[in-house]
């Protein structure tokens, strides 16, 4: 028996077809059938149900299912302690990135770039989601760490933290919104929100949720009238009048420069928390925990806004 033997198995039973299992080897299917036969004939019992239109596992097949994935992970992992002796780091990394966190000052790209020069055996996967999903993804170990937004200051179970981000939210609108009267209005309160259109990031990140909650207990529903993943598109709407922008604080020349005006929103004053999130058990293999090291080195904990 021979560990490529049980590689080839796991592969056909995962795609329930020889051909397409070994175009994901870059094997010949014959080449695949025969070590499999092969593996069958030393273990006395066929494994494969080749009879239908789909490959099946047979009950035998069925029962060492799990003891020929158990051998395959005891190898790799074999593996990877070596390397980390050795100082070689090689394996697969799955980053979640929240939509709109590169324009809160994330050059992933970077860091993503300075780790794969100094581990090219890496495989780094990287994913686009709502904040919600990624979460959920990393406490059922679909993802290694991501890059996500909070929706309040509660710890989150089975996940740990490093916020990274930590600013005002702001109201932006066009120069003639009637919401900048009086002049010189320094301050916007939540409640004159209420009826008007507002524009956002979309359901499921930590800006949209902030946004809800506070006006849920300012008693009203916010009016969402356009919903974006890119700030940038958020900031151009609201700068051709179709309603006012939530988004996080600008500078004065930066919303000057997109034709908006700004204003914090009190009662209560709202914030936006961007943080690195992991499992609270941290990510199990060494190429994750060496890329969440780096990570938390590039993005250091945010002050908070209120500091």
């Amino acid at each position: 028996m021979e560990l490529r033997q049980l590689k080839y198995f796991l592969t056909v039973v995962e795609e329930a077809n020889f051909t397409r299992a070994a175009a994901r080897l870059h094997l010949a299917q014959p080449g695949v059938s025969a070590q499999i036969r092969q593996l069958e004939r030393e273990l006395g019992q066929a494994l494969l149900d080749r009879s239908g239109g789909t490959v099946t596992t047979t009950a035998v097949g069925e029962a060492v299912l799990p003891y020929a994935r158990a051998a395959l992970a005891a190898v790799e992992g074999l593996r990877q302690t070596v390397d980390e002796f050795t100082g070689l780091i090689r394996g697969q990394v799955t980053i979640g990135l929240v939509s709109g966190a590169v324009a809160d000052g994330f050059d992933v790209a970077t860091v993503l770039a300075d780790f794969h020069e100094d581990h090219p055996r890496v495989e780094i996967a990287l994913t686009e989601d709502t904040s919600e999903r990624m979460l959920a993804a990393l406490r059922l170990g679909e993802l290694d760490l991501a890059v996500v937004g909070l929706a309040g200051e509660d710890p989150l179970p089975g996940i740990d933290l490093q916020v990274v981000v930590d600013t005002p939210l702001v109201a932006a609108m066009a120069p003639d919104d009637p919401l900048l009267a009086p002049a010189g209005r320094a301050a916007l309160p939540l409640s004159a929100l209420a009826g008007r259109s507002l524009i956002s990031l979309p359901r499921g990140t930590g800006l949209r949720a902030v946004l809800e909650h506070a006006c849920e207990q300012a008693g009203f529903k916010p009016r969402i009238a356009f919903e974006s993943a890119a700030p940038k598109l958020l900031a151009r709407l609201a700068a051709r009048g179709l309603g006012v922008a939530i988004l996080p604080e600008l500078p004065p020349e930066g919303a000057a420069a997109l034709g908006l005006r700004t204003l914090p929103i009190t009662g209560p004053r709202l914030r936006g928390r961007v943080a690195l999130a992991w499992p609270a058990d941290g990510p199990a293999a060494p190429a994750a925990r060496a890329l969440l090291a780096r990570m938390r080195q590039a993005f250091p904990p945010a002050r908070s806004a209120e500091d």
